[in-house]
C-alpha cells in the first residue's frame, strides 16, 4: 500500500497502510483506531486509552513495541485525531490497494481476527479478553488453536 514502516507517514495511502498495520498489532476495531486522539496515547507507558468502544465502555489497549514505533512515525507536532483522513475515502483506497496487490476477499475487520489469533499465542486468555474488550472469554476460544506440542512448550 505504499508504506514499508521505515519513514515518516505522509500520504493518505501511507496513513491507511499504517492504520492497517496498527490494527494487526493491537486488534483494535477500525472505529476505535479512527477515534484515537494523541492525548489518549501513552507511548512511555505502552498503552492507548479508548474512551468509548463498541461496547460503550472505556478500555486501555496495550501497545506492542511495533505499534509504538508505528505511532512515533505518525506523530506530528499537533494534538487532535491521529488519523485525519475521511473514513469513507480511506475505505476506497484500502480496497483499491488490495485489488492492485491481487488480494481479494479481505476486509478491514479481518485484521482483528488475524491480530487476535497472533495475540492468543502470546497472552493468556484473561489478558487477551481485557486487551481486546470482549465481554465473554468464551468468544475468544475460536482464536485459541494451540497444538499439543505448543502447549507442551509453554509447560517447559
Amino acid at each position: 500500500m505504499g508504506y514499508e514502516g521505515r519513514s515518516k507517514v505522509v500520504t493518505q495511502r501511507q496513513y491507511i497502510a499504517a492504520e492497517f498495520l496498527l490494527a494487526l498489532e493491537t486488534a483494535m476495531r477500525q472505529g476505535e483506531i479512527w477515534g484515537m486522539k494523541w492525548d489518549h496515547i501513552h507511548l512511555e507507558r505502552c498503552y492507548v486509552t479508548l474512551p468509548r468502544t463498541k461496547n460503550g465502555f472505556k478500555r486501555d489497549v496495550t501497545l506492542s513495541s511495533e505499534a509504538i514505533k508505528l505511532l512515533k512515525l505518525l506523530r506530528p507536532e499537533r494534538m487532535g485525531r491521529v488519523f485525519l483522513y475521511n473514513q469513507q475515502s480511506s475505505g476506497v483506497i484500502f480496497r483499491r490497494s488490495l485489488k492492485l496487490a491481487g488480494i481479494g476477499e479481505l476486509n478491514f475487520h479481518d485484521t482483528r481476527y488475524e491480530a487476535l489469533t497472533r495475540l492468543a499465542k502470546k497472552l493468556n486468555m484473561l489478558d487477551l479478553v481485557r486487551m481486546v474488550g470482549h465481554n465473554d472469554p468464551r468468544s475468544l476460544m475460536i482464536y485459541y488453536n494451540a497444538t499439543a506440542s505448543e502447549i507442551a512448550e509453554l509447560l517447559n
